[in-house]
């Protein structure tokens, strides 16, 4: 039997319980939706690999010839053979290597300069000349200064692949601190912060958005020219192999290297976004930007 004594009593539980059924609620509708969007991805990978069998089969010639092109059957058979092999893991392992080396170096001169000329006007002065002359010089086109320079084809690889991520995470990361307001470094400083507790608590966390999408453009770019200089002057690598199957006129293999380039390359890239995500989680996001 209700009472009042017994209706105030449960009263605030009520906005409690119909706050969790909604959350709940929210949830379920966020989880359909993250499965509709896994399914819609996947359903579109296996279009492309059926429409790619299709052709091959078909000994297909719509302007391109298809008939030369291996079918996704012969790809796997081919994969599945160097999955059983010591080589295919030795070159993953040497071109990871190879481009963690090149782009952690990449990133850390990459985010140090961009504050450094961003927050000072006589560094920039002082560094930006040159940096911008050698910028838009592709970095595959050093590959000749690399061989030159440096004592070993591996060193001059890192370079290469430091070279190709360090000009977009630098921009990208000097654009970010020219574009944070400055009205939250007066608020620090109007309370007494230094110029460190500034750049600690104002500006690194301020440029994590722009920082991150330098980081992941450097990426994508670092493979490129990593993968680049393997073909040129490698002797191990995804590359590497890929190039010396092309040589031999194994195309099979040629396109189980580009695979697994593309797959390497999705991992890395996947991962620094993930990272950005959860360091930047304080910022306010739209119902799209969840992935």
């Amino acid at each position: 039997m209700s009472t009042p004594a017994l209706d105030a009593a449960l009263a605030p539980n009520a906005p409690a319980a119909a706050s969790a059924d909604a959350a709940a609620a929210t949830g379920r509708t966020r989880t359909a939706a993250g499965l509709r969007r896994w399914a819609v991805r996947l359903g579109s990978l296996a279009v492309v690999v059926a429409l790619w069998q299709w052709l091959t089969t078909a000994d297909a010639r719509l302007g391109l010839r298809f008939d030369r092109l291996p079918s996704p059957a012969e790809v796997a058979a081919e994969f599945g053979r160097q999955l059983g092999t010591r080589i295919y893991y030795l070159d993953l392992a040497q071109s990871m290597i190879r481009i963690l080396t090149g782009f952690a170096l990449a990133a850390v001169a990459g985010i140090a300069l961009g504050v450094l000329v961003a927050r000072s006007r006589w560094i920039g002065d002082l560094l930006l000349p040159p940096v911008e002359v050698v910028r838009p010089i592709p970095a595959i086109a050093l590959v000749p200064i690399a061989i030159l320079v440096f004592p070993t084809d591996e060193q001059g690889i890192v370079f290469i692949t430091f070279a190709a991520a360090f000009f977009p995470i630098m921009v990208s990361t000097r654009h970010a601190v020219r574009a944070l307001p400055t009205l939250w470094e007066d608020a620090v400083r109007t309370m007494g912060g230094g110029r460190a507790h500034v750049l600690w608590n104002v500006v690194l966390p301020g440029t994590l958005p722009g920082v991150f999408g330098g980081l992941s453009v450097g990426m994508g770019v670092a493979w490129i020219c990593v993968i680049s200089a393997e073909m040129i002057s490698g002797e191990f690598g995804v590359g590497y192999r890929t190039w010396h199957a092309y040589t031999v006129v194994d195309y099979p293999a040629v396109l189980v290297g580009m695979a697994s380039i593309g797959v390497l390359g999705w991992v890395t890239s996947a991962s620094i976004e993930l990272l950005g995500r959860r360091l930047t989680r304080w910022l306010p996001r739209g119902e799209g930007t969840a992935r």
